[in-house]
């Protein structure tokens, strides 16, 4: 049988602070930042989105944007160190790039439809919008075997990191609290999967050009505090791949001493 050749046009471009793939998290959920689907003007689109406005949650079809190859087999993202093919998992290593994200809408604007709780990527094309049905969509406790019996940890805050937190968003770096939420709730000293190490009975895990320290008790996962990547002579020197040196300076005069 010959294989059929589809084309599809993307209907927008979802916008977020979400843009590189270690950023986005696993699947949606509450610690992942706010975005918009911005779709494109002169279709009729307008029409479209009548009757979306009563609508809480919506499902996103979109495409990664980022892949340029598939995998047979992959690695899950936690559960299982064992690799599964690619259709027993919602890798994004898929023959076809297509993914699917259920979000939440918080607002539309004309063309815009703002939503919270997304894994998209920064430009990720969107291919459509789906109204989210529970009773057709939701099966509670219906999931892969792979996932049973993997324990979620609760993730907390130092008060230490709350307010280094609070000082990192206000430079415009929006992620990283989120990061911490869905990196750290499964596995989190899983360095297979992840950018972690352990140090002593302590574990670092990184973030681009930031560290987290954080300490297991039970099934709790408490970050200790947060440092920046860059030692001191880095930030003696001047070239700035990540144009962030001088927040990273900044961060360390308010927070001296800060265990690297």
């Amino acid at each position: 049988m010959a294989k059929q050749k589809i084309e599809m046009i993307p209907i927008g471009v979802f916008h977020s602070h979400q843009v590189h793939p270690y950023e986005a998290g696993r699947q949606p959920d509450e610690h992942h930042s706010e975005g918009c689907i911005e779709l494109s003007p002169g279709h009729n689109f307008e029409q479209a989105l009548i009757g979306l406005e009563g609508c809480e949650r919506i499902w996103v079809l979109f495409t990664f944007h980022h892949n340029q190859h598939w995998n047979p087999m992959v690695l899950p993202p936690r559960g299982s160190d064992i690799k599964l093919g690619v259709f027993a998992t919602r890798s994004p290593y898929r023959p076809n790039p297509v993914g699917m994200s259920c979000v939440k809408i918080l607002r539309i604007e004309k063309l815009k439809i703002f939503v919270e709780g997304a894994d998209l990527l920064d430009g990720s094309p969107v291919l459509d919008i789906k109204p989210y049905v529970a009773y057709a969509d939701s099966f509670p406790g219906v999931e892969p075997q792979w996932l049973h019996g993997t324990p979620r940890y609760e993730v907390s805050f130092s008060q230490e990191v709350l307010e280094q937190l609070e000082w990192i968003e206000a430079q415009n770096v929006s992620q990283l609290r989120g990061f911490l939420q869905h990196q750290l709730e499964y596995e989190p000293t899983n360095s297979k999967k992840k950018r972690v190490k352990q140090d002593g009975p302590e574990f670092v895990i990184a973030y681009r050009t930031w560290r987290a320290r954080f300490i297991i008790i039970n099934n709790e996962v408490k970050v200790l505090n947060i440092f920046s990547g860059y030692s001191d002579q880095d930030l003696h020197q001047t070239e700035d791949p990540y144009l962030d040196k001088n927040i990273h300076r900044a961060f360390k005069k308010l927070f001296p001493n800060r265990a690297t």
